[in-house]
Protein backbone atom coordinates (compact mmCIF):
# COMPACT_ATOMS: atom_id res chain seq x y z
CA UNK A 1 0.00 0.00 0.00
CA UNK A 2 1.15 3.63 -0.63
CA UNK A 3 -0.20 6.44 1.75
CA UNK A 4 0.23 10.25 1.28
CA UNK A 5 -0.18 13.10 3.37
CA UNK A 6 -0.92 16.29 3.35
CA UNK A 7 0.05 19.03 5.76
CA UNK A 8 0.18 22.73 6.17
CA UNK A 9 -3.42 24.27 5.22
CA UNK A 10 -5.39 26.39 7.21
CA UNK A 11 -6.81 29.92 7.27
CA UNK A 12 -4.62 32.67 5.72
CA UNK A 13 -5.59 36.70 4.99
CA UNK A 14 -5.62 37.51 1.46
CA UNK A 15 -2.06 38.38 0.48
CA UNK A 16 -0.39 36.35 2.19
CA UNK A 17 1.47 33.08 1.93
CA UNK A 18 1.21 29.17 2.46
CA UNK A 19 2.85 25.75 2.28
CA UNK A 20 2.48 22.56 1.43
CA UNK A 21 3.48 19.64 2.33
CA UNK A 22 2.71 16.11 0.95
CA UNK A 23 4.91 12.62 2.02
CA UNK A 24 4.72 9.37 0.13
CA UNK A 25 4.99 6.35 2.41
CA UNK A 26 4.13 2.56 1.94
CA UNK A 27 6.04 0.07 -0.56
CA UNK A 28 7.34 2.62 -3.08
CA UNK A 29 10.31 1.41 -6.01
CA UNK A 30 10.17 4.73 -7.30
CA UNK A 31 7.64 8.08 -7.74
CA UNK A 32 7.52 9.61 -11.07
CA UNK A 33 5.30 12.83 -11.22
CA UNK A 34 3.76 14.15 -7.78
CA UNK A 35 1.43 17.20 -7.84
CA UNK A 36 -1.62 18.75 -6.65
CA UNK A 37 -5.03 19.66 -7.55
CA UNK A 38 -7.65 21.04 -5.70
CA UNK A 39 -11.55 21.26 -5.51
CA UNK A 40 -13.76 24.21 -4.27
CA UNK A 41 -17.48 23.83 -3.37
CA UNK A 42 -19.38 23.92 -6.58
CA UNK A 43 -16.22 23.59 -9.06
CA UNK A 44 -14.68 21.24 -10.76
CA UNK A 45 -11.08 19.77 -9.80
CA UNK A 46 -8.51 21.59 -11.32
CA UNK A 47 -4.44 21.20 -11.73
CA UNK A 48 -2.81 23.18 -9.44
CA UNK A 49 0.93 21.75 -10.15
CA UNK A 50 3.06 19.17 -10.98
CA UNK A 51 6.58 18.09 -10.90
CA UNK A 52 8.46 14.72 -12.62
CA UNK A 53 11.26 13.26 -11.48
CA UNK A 54 13.90 15.24 -13.46
CA UNK A 55 12.04 18.12 -11.53
CA UNK A 56 10.60 19.47 -14.46
CA UNK A 57 7.44 21.54 -13.39
CA UNK A 58 4.13 23.11 -14.88
CA UNK A 59 1.33 24.74 -13.62
CA UNK A 60 -2.24 25.50 -13.73
CA UNK A 61 -3.26 28.92 -15.62
CA UNK A 62 -4.64 30.53 -12.59
CA UNK A 63 -1.81 30.29 -9.77
CA UNK A 64 1.29 30.69 -12.94
CA UNK A 65 3.77 33.10 -11.03
CA UNK A 66 2.36 32.57 -7.49
CA UNK A 67 2.76 29.22 -6.56
CA UNK A 68 5.59 26.81 -6.60
CA UNK A 69 6.20 23.47 -6.47
CA UNK A 70 9.24 21.34 -5.36
CA UNK A 71 10.11 17.67 -3.98
CA UNK A 72 12.51 16.30 -2.26
CA UNK A 73 13.08 12.43 -3.51
CA UNK A 74 15.50 11.22 -0.85
CA UNK A 75 11.86 11.80 1.64
CA UNK A 76 9.29 11.42 -1.11
CA UNK A 77 8.03 14.29 -0.44
CA UNK A 78 6.40 16.82 -2.49
CA UNK A 79 5.84 20.99 -1.23
CA UNK A 80 3.79 23.80 -3.02
CA UNK A 81 4.49 27.30 -1.76
CA UNK A 82 1.61 29.40 -2.19
CA UNK A 83 2.65 33.36 -2.53
CA UNK A 84 -0.25 36.17 -3.15
CA UNK A 85 -2.85 33.93 -1.86
CA UNK A 86 -6.30 35.50 -3.05
CA UNK A 87 -10.11 33.99 -1.93
CA UNK A 88 -10.35 32.17 -5.08
CA UNK A 89 -7.33 29.91 -3.91
CA UNK A 90 -10.02 29.00 -0.98
CA UNK A 91 -10.19 25.22 -1.67
CA UNK A 92 -9.45 21.39 -0.96
CA UNK A 93 -5.72 20.84 -1.82
CA UNK A 94 -5.11 17.14 -3.03
CA UNK A 95 -1.53 15.56 -3.21
CA UNK A 96 -1.47 12.77 -5.71
CA UNK A 97 1.89 10.75 -6.59
CA UNK A 98 2.49 8.28 -9.05
CA UNK A 99 4.08 5.41 -7.93
CA UNK A 100 5.70 2.35 -8.90
CA UNK A 101 5.57 -0.11 -6.31
CA UNK A 102 6.95 -3.82 -6.37
CA UNK A 103 5.05 -6.06 -8.78
CA UNK A 104 1.84 -4.12 -8.94
CA UNK A 105 3.30 -1.27 -11.60
CA UNK A 106 2.49 2.14 -11.49
CA UNK A 107 -0.35 3.89 -10.03
CA UNK A 108 -1.72 7.23 -9.37
CA UNK A 109 -2.91 7.85 -5.60
CA UNK A 110 -4.10 10.48 -3.73
CA UNK A 111 -4.15 12.02 -0.58
CA UNK A 112 -7.16 13.06 1.68
CA UNK A 113 -6.92 16.84 1.19
CA UNK A 114 -6.01 19.64 3.41
CA UNK A 115 -8.25 22.40 3.69
CA UNK A 116 -6.81 26.26 2.72
CA UNK A 117 -9.17 29.07 3.69
CA UNK A 118 -8.38 32.61 2.02
CA UNK A 119 -9.99 35.60 3.75
CA UNK A 120 -10.74 38.80 2.22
Amino acid sequence: QVQLVESGGGLVQAGGSLRLSCAASGSIVSINRMGWHRQAPGKQRELVGVITGDGTTSYGDSVKGRFTISRDNAKNTVYLQMNTLTPEDTAVYLCYARVRRPLYGENDYWGQGTQVTVSS
